[in-house]
């Protein structure tokens, strides 16, 4: 049997080389106990030299943090405009579409070029703002609380709209994007805004880039398994996209 400093940099060396890695595949290949592996990763964890997740750890910080949409925008811009080419790409003849909050659906905005009459609700100002110019696009904005850090509201009166309309499509823009915890945001009001935009939509499509997946945002939004469609860029793993297509869930890489 190995020491607790062997063991150590096994897992170690398993995390860096993987990038994530789980308790039960540890117990087996080390030979000891779950409680075991769970303490080493709490040790590990301690040093800064990992992050535990549910089942398991990870190289990289797996919660995210609030940020200016200003300062958003500039994060992975090009991956996030060709994510926006290939959903706006998606809207149909005289559609009639939810547009959620987030720099990759603001960028899906700006790609637009609607066929026939297309009719948007929109909890994002920015979005709207985008959209107003188009002489074929109904803009509905939503009204409730306004998120600087987003540009967009939420609250009761957003969910009072939501809930006497349906739509063919969400385009969703989400923080953390993980298999087991589903999908989240960094603030819990716009979790529940977002979960009544799913109430009123046929198909759930999720822009995210991939820095979005294996992290966890404050407010859950909902479970992965209630996604119909996500875009995103090369840089997901094929075990993340593998895991997401065994739920049926179509995985666009641009």
């Amino acid at each position: 049997m190995i020491n607790i400093a062997e063991r150590h940099q096994y897992i170690l060396n398993k995390v860096q080389t993987e990038g994530s890695i789980d308790v039960q595949s540890l117990c087996k290949e080390l030979q000891v106990s779950s409680v075991t592996i769970r303490k080493d990763l709490k040790l590990l964890e301690d040093k800064n030299l990992l992050y535990r997740t549910h089942g398991g750890a990870t190289l990289n910080n797996p919660y995210t943090v609030d940020k200016p949409v200003n300062e958003k925008e500039h994060l992975q811009s090009a991956e996030k405009m060709r994510i926006g080419a290939l959903a706006a790409g998606l809207i149909e003849d005289n559609d009639s579409i939810i547009i959620a909050s987030g720099t990759t659906v603001l960028a899906m905005a700006r790609c637009i070029k609607p066929k026939g009459t297309l009719t948007v609700i929109t909890s994002a100002l920015n979005v709207a703002l985008e959209l107003v110019h188009h002489n074929d696009i109904e803009v509905i904005q939503l009204g409730g609380l306004l998120r600087k850090s987003s540009s967009s509201v939420a609250g009761p009166y957003s969910d009072n709209v939501l809930g006497n309309v349906f739509c063919s499509k969400l385009y969703l823009g989400v923080d953390g994007i993980d298999l087991e915890f589903g999908l989240t945001t960094t603030s819990a009001s716009e979790a529940q805004l977002n979960r009544q935009m799913i109430s009123s939509s046929q198909k759930i499509i999720v822009l995210a880039d991939s820095t979005k997946f294996g992290k966890r945002g404050f407010g859950r939004i909902c479970g992965i398994e209630e996604v119909d469609h996500i875009i995103t860029d090369s840089g997901i793993s094929d075990q993340i996209k593998k895991g997401l297509e065994s739920l049926g869930i179509k995985v666009s890489i641009i």
